[in-house]
């Protein structure tokens, strides 16, 4: 089962619950006059136990070959491919809030990983429930802790404005009321306006709505909806608030259950607006976790293939069926540590390095987008924002680092080439080739010790390759991260890379490059083949 905690998914396994072992405890009436069950008591393990046998270990050889083809194995990289995703609170947190003044180092910062684009911004997470736009004669709902005004719409436009950026912005489906949902469309069409605005997304993790308490009163914990609810509910309600949310295109299940994704085709039958199907996922746990867990944030759990490039074990076939309705598929929640992050590893240079081979692999499996989330609570947050004198200044994560080298390695229009690479433990792999014809190939080193010798063969006719590194001093450094020699330093007033650019031509010596790859770093190869 997934479960929410503080704007982020965690993915675990329920026991009794799943089998009805405790049933729902006395029902109470919400603020609107519906009937809330609370959800039943649940026994949880952090993680199914392991397999009986587990996989040899791949052999870590000090020499990696490498060989590159021409073969394209994805689709183009689509344009937006790497955004973030705010709470709504955040919203005003990060740009500030004077909407004739929205806080330049933000922008720059959102520009960076879609250069040349227009990156998409999603306005979610657990916040979307938890908030509403006044309703007249309405008092406000006991389980709503976040009012949108006029201000709030003003800012998040000029955000949109400045950054370039199109927006999935949340409904609040917990509410369970069309007149707050038709409040809502109101004001972002009159206040943000529809121009910004690339779809609705209802809910926030509908699944988990009979799972933790919607707030609290005299009698206990109430809950959202009843024990029963499932995704035939979830779709009833869905297309209910659809009449009233005409003239803009909608998001979700915005889950992070893949059991719900097994019914995606009734949500398409009954809401034929769904062009954006949505999923969040998250690798570790900073709750229900403990030490020894696979999933308990350590940097060695981290930089496993189960928390990158398995992440989406399973999904294909409904990014596929999204596809086949003529909707993208978007991963709009993902980061490393659920439930906020984990000090000295989400925080830590290892997540540079696990972001950028988690969104190679998402390329691969064929998602449309991913959306970095944040709040500025959260360890796992790619950046931070004050002001100085009365000017903002921004400090930069190492995750954020990962991402532009993702977006330098895939801008839009590109493709993942086939790469046949002898086992190794630690060197993964990509490569990509542009709509222009340059070739990038990606080397992550994800060992913690060991550092090693590449050799790529490139395609026939190819000539001189210029190398770029990605290093901080180590795995678990928090600061002194460098991309091809220049960084943010510990405070940016720009948003912009500085220093002088550190490159290393690289010739071919019988028909191969000879990369050095030290242990914890990642970089990138650029050539062009001779047909280009």
């Amino acid at each position: 089962m997934v479960v929410a905690t503080g704007g982020a998914l965690v993915a675990l396994l329920v026991g009794p619950m799943a089998a009805g072992a405790a049933g729902p405890a006395a029902p109470h009436a919400s603020a609107h006059g519906r009937t809330i069950t609370p959800g039943p008591t649940a026994s949880i393990s952090a993680v199914p136990p392991p397999p009986a046998t587990p996989p040899a270990p791949l052999p870590n050889p000090v020499h990696v070959a490498l060989r590159v083809t021409k073969t394209r194995v994805s689709r183009p990289v689509p344009s937006g491919f790497v955004g973030f995703s705010f709470e709504f609170r955040a919203v005003k947190e990060y740009a500030g809030t004077n909407p004739k003044s929205i806080n330049p180092v933000l922008v720059q910062l959102i520009r960076n990983v879609a250069p040349r684009q227009a990156p998409v911004l999603r306005i979610g997470g657990n916040s979307t429930d938890n908030s509403w736009w006044p309703l007249p004669k309405v008092a406000q709902p006991p389980g709503v802790t976040y009012t949108l005004n006029k201000t709030w719409l003003a800012v998040t436009r000029a955000l949109a404005a400045d950054a370039g950026a199109r927006l999935i912005v949340g409904v609040n489906l917990k509410l369970d009321s069309p007149a707050e949902a038709a409040a809502e469309l109101k004001a972002y069409k009159k206040g943000i306006g529809a121009r910004y605005i690339d779809a609705l997304e209802i809910g926030n993790e509908p699944e988990l709505y009979k799972v933790f308490p919607w707030y609290f009163d005299e009698t206990g914990p109430i809950y959202g909806r009843p024990s029963t609810y499932n995704f035939a509910d979830y779709t009833h309600e869905v297309a209910k608030l659809a009449k009233r949310l005409r003239g803009f295109a909608l998001a979700g299940p915005t889950t992070g259950a893949k059991s719900w994704l097994a019914h995606l085709s009734q949500l398409f039958a009954a809401v034929p607006r769904l062009k954006v199907v949505t999923y969040h996922t998250y690798p570790l746990l900073a709750c229900f976790s403990v030490p020894g867990d696979p999933r308990y944030p350590s940097i060695p759990n981290l930089l496993t293939l189960d928390s990158s490039r398995h992440l989406l074990d399973g999904i294909s076939p409904y990014i596929a069926l999204a596809h086949k309705h003529g909707a993208a598929f978007r991963v709009d929640e993902l980061n490393s540590v659920a439930c906020k992050g984990t000090t000295g590893v989400s925080d830590a240079f290892a997540s540079a390095l696990w972001v950028l081979d988690s969104l190679f692999a998402m390329l691969r499996s064929g998602v449309d987008g991913v959306n970095i989330h944040t709040l500025p609570q959260a360890v796992y947050a790619p950046f931070s924002f004050h002001r100085v004198h009365g000017k903002w200044v921004g400090a930069v994560s190492p995750e954020y680092y990962g991402l532009l080298l993702f977006a330098r390695a895939a801008p839009p229009g590109s493709r993942l080439l086939n790469i046949a690479q002898s086992p190794s433990a630690d060197v993964r792999s990509r490569a990509t080739i542009s709509p222009g014809g340059l070739m990038h190939v990606v080397l992550i080193n994800d060992g913690l010790t060991s550092g090693h010798i590449v050799t790529i063969r490139p395609p026939k006719g190819s000539g001189t390759a210029v190398l770029e590194r990605l290093r901080a001093p180590s795995v678990a450094s928090t600061t002194g991260v460098t991309l091809a020699g220049q960084s943010f330093g510990t405070l940016t007033s720009t948003g912009r890379l500085a220093g002088k650019v550190k490159s290393v031509r690289i010739k071919l010596v019988h028909g191969r490059y000879l990369i050095r790859l030290p242990a914890s770093s990642a970089a990138m190869l650029t050539f062009a083949p001779a047909a280009s």
